[in-house]
């Protein structure tokens, strides 16, 4: 499994480079080209289980959790006990966790309607 606490302060410049995606971003800061990577990924690839957590300034309906569902194929968006916090899980083909976990967190920004303002305060890969 890996996994990385994301902190406003940043991490240690191995834990950025560790999960860097192959196009040079954080993987907790997203990724859109990973996420339409993802979208037509070839089966020989590894699958992983993702899981992300974020922060968000303002609520999400219930309704927008929902439907997270039917939008991104195995995509699951739920809010635990704790206010404006949120995980964002699911499945994705890729050849690396970073790859994997950007690609989600990329799903996000391709999707602003969903929540236009979030914080990645923590990332997990584990191959399926």
């Amino acid at each position: 499994m890996s996994e990385a606490k994301l902190s406003p302060r940043g991490q240690l410049t191995p834990d950025v480079n560790r999960w860097a995606c192959p196009h040079g971003l954080h993987a907790g800061a997203g990724c859109v080209t990973c996420y339409h990577a993802s979208l037509t990924a070839d089966a020989p690839l590894p699958l992983w289980r993702i899981a992300v957590w974020f922060t968000s300034e303002r609520p999400m309906p219930i309704r927008v959790l929902k439907d997270v569902r039917r939008h991104g194929r195995r995509f699951a968006l739920d809010q635990p006990s704790t206010p404006l916090v949120f995980l964002l899980s699911g499945q994705a083909r890729a050849a690396t966790d970073a790859e994997a976990v950007a690609g989600l967190v990329g799903f996000l920004l391709d999707n602003r309607h969903i929540v236009d303002a979030f914080t990645v305060t923590e990332i997990r890969a584990v191959p399926f």
